[in-house]
C-alpha cells in the first residue's frame, strides 16, 4: 500500500482528469456582506447582485433560512441557492495544477501547519527536560492492572469533545501527551489512534450541539438545531458503548499477545518514534519538582485549548500562540538549573519537535489541493445536482437512506463539515418537504453518511494523522471498517426510525 503523499498524489491526478469527464455546473451562491448590511447573489456566470438583507428576499429565492443566522454571523460561507443549477462551459485542469494545487493548497492551510510546528516545538522542549520519561515511569507504576482505565477515560473525553465542540484537528495535540504512555502499557499505534481520532469522530458523527456540524446545518436547513437531538443523543450512547467496547477488545488482544497487533511488522519504527526511554539513575530518573512542573504546564496547555475553541471562539493562530507561550516558559525552565541544557539546547530541542511534523503539516495542505482542483474545475455542484435527483419521487424511508449514502460520497469530496453543510443543506432539505418526512433526518443523515466516509477519506484528517504516526493505510482501514460499518448500519435504521415516528 502506497504512503500518505503517494495516494495524495495520485488523487490530485485523479481529480484533474475528472474536471475533463464530468461537466462543469454551478448553483448561484448567497452570502451577507456586513460591510453594507446587504445579501449578494453570485450567479454561475460571475455575475453579482446586491438585494435586501430581509427574510422576504430568502423566501423568494427559496432559501429557507432565517434572515437572523446570516446577520449575527451564524452562516459565514456562501450558501447555494436551491433551483438555480446552471451547466457552465467546461473548465478543465492543465498539468500544471497538479503541482500547483499543492501549492495553493498548502498556503491555504498555514494557519493549522503553524499550530502544528508550535505544538511539535513545544513536545520537543518538554522531551529534552526529560520530564516526560519521569512522568510515564511514575504513571506506569501506579496504573499497573488498570491499563484499560486510561484508554476508557480518554476515549470518552474525546468523543464529548467531537459531540460538543467538533473536535478534530485539534486532537493532533493530544498524541504527543498520550501516545508515549500507552506505548509504555503495552498497547500499540492503533489503539493510540482509536482513543483519540476515532473516538472523537463518532462523537462529531453523533453530533448534539457541535457549531461546526449539526448546529450550522440546521441553520442551513431552516430548523432549530434542537429538532431531532433526541434521537442523536440515544445513538451518540450506543455509539460511545460500541467504541469502547471495540477498543476494549482490540487492546486486550494487543496486550495478551502482540503479533495480534494489525501495525506488528511496524511497532519496531513506531516505538523507536514515540516511546519514552528509562534511565536507571541521577536525576534523569528522579520525578522532580522542576519536571512535575513542567509536566503540569504541558498537560494544562489542553483543557485551556478546549475551553478557547468552545466558549472564546479561538482558531488555529490563537491555539498556536497559547500554546508558544507554556512553549516559552518551559524552555526557560529547562535551560536554567542544575541540569538545565543551556539557551541553544532548547532551541535545537524546539526546532528538531518542530522539524518532526512537517510531514503532518504537507499532508494537511495536499489535501485541500485536491478540493481546489474540483472546485474550480466546477465539478462539484455538477455531483450535488445529479445526487439530488437521486432521491426525487421515492418513498419516505428509501429517501432518508438514498440521502445518507450520497452524504458519504459528498464527504469525500468535500470533507469540510461546515462547508458541504452550507453547500448541500438548502438543496437537500426542501426535498425533505417533497416526501413528507421532517427535514431535521436530513440533518442526521448528514452527519452519519459524511463522517463516516471521514473515516477513510484521504481528503480528511486521515492521512495527517497515519503520517503522524507513520501507520499504513492499509492496516488503519483493517481496524476502522467495521466502524464504518457500524455508522453506516446503526444510522440507518435511526433514519429511518425518524421518518416512520416522527
Amino acid at each position: 500500500m502506497p504512503g500518505a503523499f503517494v495516494i495524495l498524489f495520485i488523487l490530485t491526478i485523479v481529480a484533474v482528469i475528472a474536471t475533463w469527464i464530468i461537466p462543469a455546473g454551478s448553483y448561484s451562491k448567497l452570502a451577507y456582506d456586513s460591510a453594507k448590511s446587504e445579501l449578494v447573489i453570485t450567479k454561475p456566470s460571475g455575475k453579482t447582485e446586491a438585494v435586501p438583507a430581509t427574510q422576504k428576499q430568502l423566501d423568494k429565492m427559496g432559501v429557507k433560512i432565517q434572515i437572523g443566522e446570516f446577520t449575527s454571523g451564524g452562516i459565514t460561507q456562501a450558501v447555494s441557492i436551491p433551483n438555480t443549477y446552471e451547466r457552465l462551459k467546461q473548465h478543465p485542469a492543465g498539468p500544471g495544477q497538479i503541482t500547483s494545487s499543492m501549492v495553493r493548497g498548502t498556503i491555504e492551510a498555514v494557519d493549522i501547519m503553524v499550530f502544528i510546528f508550535v505544538l511539535g516545538g513545544l513536545i520537543g522542549v518538554v522531551k529534552a527536560s526529560g520530564a516526560f520519561e519521569s512522568g510515564l515511569m511514575a504513571l506506569t507504576k501506579k496504573t499497573k492492572g488498570h491499563e484499560f482505565m486510561l484508554i476508557f477515560l480518554v476515549s470518552v473525553l474525546m468523543v464529548l469533545g467531537g459531540t460538543l465542540c467538533g473536535i478534530e484537528e485539534e486532537a493532533v495535540a493530544f498524541y504527543p501527551i498520550l501516545v508515549p504512555i500507552f506505548i509504555a502499557m503495552g498497547y500499540d499505534s492503533i489503539v493510540c489512534v482509536g482513543a483519540i481520532f476515532l473516538a472523537s469522530s463518532v462523537g462529531t458523527a453523533f453530533s448534539t450541539i457541535n457549531p461546526f456540524s449539526v448546529v450550522i446545518a440546521s441553520n442551513a436547513a431552516g430548523i432549530n438545531f434542537t429538532e431531532g437531538i433526541s434521537w442523536r443523543i440515544g445513538g451518540l450512547v450506543v455509539a460511545t458503548i460500541f467504541v469502547l467496547f471495540y477498543l476494549h477488545w482490540y487492546s486486550k488482544k494487543v496486550k495478551a499477545t502482540p503479533a495480534f497487533s494489525y501495525t506488528y511488522e511496524d511497532r519496531t519504527s513506531f516505538n523507536k518514534m514515540w516511546s519514552v526511554a528509562s534511565s536507571e539513575n541521577g536525576e534523569h530518573a528522579d520525578f522532580t519538582f522542576r519536571k512535575k512542573l513542567i509536566l503540569i504546564l504541558f498537560v494544562v496547555t489542553f483543557p485551556i485549548m478546549v475551553w478557547g475553541v468552545m466558549s472564546q471562539g479561538w482558531w488555529f493562530p490563537t491555539m498556536a500562540s497559547s500554546f508558544l507561550l507554556f512553549a516559552i516558559i518551559i524552555m526557560f525552565l529547562t535551560a536554567t538549573g542544575k541540569y538545565g541544557i543551556g539557551e541553544k539546547g532548547v532551541v535545537d530541542a524546539f526546532t528538531n519537535g518542530s522539524a518532526s511534523l512537517v510531514g503532518v503539516s504537507l499532508i494537511i495542505g495536499l489535501a485541500r489541493g485536491i478540493n481546489l482542483v474540483m472546485n474550480e474545475g466546477l465539478i462539484s455542484d455538477t455531483v450535488l445536482q445529479f445526487s439530488s435527483t437521486l432521491v426525487q419521487g421515492v418513498s419516505g424511508p428509501v429517501f432518508i437512506l438514498i440521502q445518507m449514502l450520497i452524504f458519504f460520497v459528498l464527504g469525500f469530496i468535500v470533507p469540510s463539515s461546515s462547508g458541504l453543510a452550507v453547500l448541500a443543506m438548502p438543496i437537500f432539505a426542501p426535498l425533505a418537504d417533497t416526501v413528507d418526512i421532517p427535514r431535521f433526518a436530513v440533518v442526521t443523515a448528514y452527519q452519519f453518511g459524511q463522517y463516516a466516509m471521514l473515516f477513510l477519506a484521504p481528503t480528511g484528517l486521515v492521512m495527517a494523522t497515519l503520517q503522524m504516526l507513520d501507520m499504513k493505510y492499509s492496516h488503519w482501514f483493517k481496524f476502522v471498517w467495521p466502524v464504518v460499518v457500524f455508522v453506516l448500519g446503526f444510522g440507518g435504521v435511526i433514519l429511518v426510525l425518524e421518518v416512520l415516528l416522527s
